[in-house]
């Protein structure tokens, strides 16, 4: 199976532009189910059943995975299987069985304003990491890009001018404003600080790590943890806390659904009408607690 996995893998990257933490995720997802069919003595994709890969779903209910992951690793599998089907590699799509389970969809981790200051004002030293870092942070709450995004930004995407950031994946190219704070910690750490920090001088990414490359994701996770600990934020801080942040104090701050969707790059608004609801339940609260005749 490992070979038709890899096979999949590359299918996806070449006919379908998938992401590479797409791929990563599909790679994850069917290494893990490849293992429980090989302890059950399965080496043969031909030899898998429907009842297996049932069984193998609710192998990973009883081990206590969440819904959404579980989801996750069902549309691994369908997707794995459509791909063997349309290559004739298998008789029939086995993986059409599958249901994936109902989501309990959760309103967002939101930090408040007081948080957000507190946590960018942590890295407020001199040393070129603290600067880098301050960098970081400024320029993902004023834009709300995803981790990946930012992490493999180029110095080329980066318009100082006119104060916005340029990204583009596989189907489409945006801009996102940034404001005065992430303008001037950007100078400060262009400014002979990214070079200081580099032994490749030649690395296009913005935030590269010392030989030149992209910091991995789990690297900044860790940086923001840190980070958030400092400031004395009890809350699980990630780095999408920060996007989930940007888009609701945008909304709250009167920004229009269309522009929060632009700058998130939100494909469908329906997904941006999350933060919408998220300010409408506040004013309620605010309303209920406040007005002497609520």
């Amino acid at each position: 199976m490992e070979s038709s996995i890899q096979n999949f893998i590359a299918y996806m990257h070449e006919t379908k532009n998938t992401s590479e933490n797409t791929e990563m995720s599909y790679r994850r997802d069917l290494v893990k189910a490849d293992k429980f069919l090989k302890g059950r003595g399965i080496s043969e994709i031909k030899s898998i059943t429907e009842q297996d890969l049932k069984d193998y779903i609710d192998d990973l209910s009883a081990q206590g995975f969440k819904a959404a992951t579980i989801s996750r690793n069902i549309a691994s599998l369908k997707a794995f299987f459509h791909y063997l089907k349309g290559q004739g590699l298998v008789d029939k799509d086995i993986s059409l069985s599958l249901h994936a389970p109902k989501i309990e969809k959760k309103a967002p981790e939101i930090m408040t304003q007081e948080e957000i200051e507190s946590l960018l004002a942590q890295p407020a030293g001199e040393t070129p990491k603290e600067i880098r870092d301050r960098a970081m942070l400024e320029l993902l709450y004023a834009t709300g890009i995803r981790v990946t995004e930012l992490i493999t930004l180029r110095v080329s995407d980066v318009n100082l001018s006119n104060n916005t950031i340029m990204l583009t994946d596989a189907k489409k190219t945006r801009t996102v404003p940034f404001g005065r704070p992430a303008r001037e910690a950007l100078v400060r750490y262009l400014d002979g600080t990214r070079e200081e920090m580099l032994e490749d001088k030649s690395s296009e990414y913005l935030f590269a790590n010392c030989s030149g490359q992209t910091m991995s994701r789990q690297g900044f996770w860790k940086l923001i943890k840190l980070y958030a600990r400092k400031a004395g934020i009890e809350a699980d801080i990630t780095p999408h806390t920060l996007r989930h942040s940007f888009a609701a104090h945008l909304v709250e701050n009167g920004a229009d659904l269309k522009s929060v969707q632009e700058m998130l790059g939100h494909s469908d608004i329906s997904t941006t009408q999350i933060y919408a609801n998220m300010n409408q339940n506040h004013l309620r609260e605010v309303y209920s607690k406040t007005f002497p005749r609520g």
